[in-house]
């Protein structure tokens, strides 16, 4: 679990004084398995990090990832494949569903052994697909003009301000987790109250009950309605109740779309 370092959730931590406070954080996976296992397994993940290796001798992490992109496309046009040959079978009952599936597999195997990614691919796809090349990948060069990894793990061994010294710019982990964010879309709410201040991740263009998901899905079920305020007004206004007196904190419905730095208080009854 990697903590998302974010000042904007110690400054709402200052104004609330809250028990606990939790960082949002990305959970990074070192995927195990080989083969079709560890295929499979990379289909349930949101992105991939893709660690090339940049520091032995003759190496070409360029080539690495393009090798890699090539590995994915042709896993997913076996994948396609495999379905189409399963749903042709069940489709000979009749079933107009099936029919209309096998149509749209038939087009997007076509458009794979074109050799384009199922990124490029215009309209939705069948949710069993579970493809591996529409989500994004992000690199990470493991050596001289990208990222010192032996240095890394070193200095996640000292403490915080002393391994500050010695980097330039923001750590590693930091860097990934920046670029998983541009590359998923994600944004950051806060939640405070007296027991904790947290931070919650978000893709863009999620909605005020899909942050109520997030947090529990108690909350989503028995939602009623949602009070938000900026996380600058709330610090700025020094509580919730001077944030409200100043006209800054509002009411939202289910379909209110969050904002990055929205600190959000959901009302729910169960």
């Amino acid at each position: 679990m990697a903590p998302i370092a974010d000042e904007r959730l110690g400054q709402i931590a200052e104004v609330i004084s809250p028990s606990k406070v939790t960082p949002a954080a990305a959970r990074i996976v070192d995927v195990p398995g080989t083969g079709p296992q560890l295929l499979g397994n990379l289909r349930r993940v949101d992105a991939l990090v893709a660690v090339a290796d940049g520091h032995s001798a003759g190496v070409d992490p360029d080539g690495d990832l393009e090798r890699l992109e090539l590995e994915l496309l042709v896993a997913d046009r076996d994948h396609v494949e495999r379905r189409l040959e399963r749903v042709a079978k069940q489709a000979k009952s009749g079933d107009p569903k099936l029919r209309d599936e096998v149509a749209q597999l038939e087009r997007v195997l076509a458009h794979l052994d074109a050799g384009r990614s199922l990124r490029d691919w215009d309209g939705p796809l069948p949710p069993e697909l579970e493809p591996l090349t529409t989500k994004p990948v992000v690199p990470v060069v493991n050596g001289p003009g990208g990222i010192d990894l032996k240095l890394e793990a070193e200095l996640a061994e000292l403490p915080e301000e002393d391994a500050a010294a010695f980097r330039e710019g923001p750590s590693a982990l930091d860097e990934v987790v920046r670029r998983l964010f541009q590359a998923l879309g994600l944004i950051t709410f806060f939640t405070a109250g007296e027991k904790e201040a947290r931070g919650w991740t978000l893709r863009q263009g999620q909605t005020a009950l899909e942050a109520a998901e997030s947090i529990h899905t108690d909350i989503a079920r028995g939602f009623i309605r949602c009070e938000v305020v900026r996380w600058h007004d709330l610090v700025e206004s020094g509580s919730y109740a001077e944030a409200a007196r100043r006209g800054l904190q509002r009411l939202e419905g289910k379909t209110y779309e969050v904002q990055d730095g929205d600190v959000l208080t959901v009302r729910f009854n169960v």
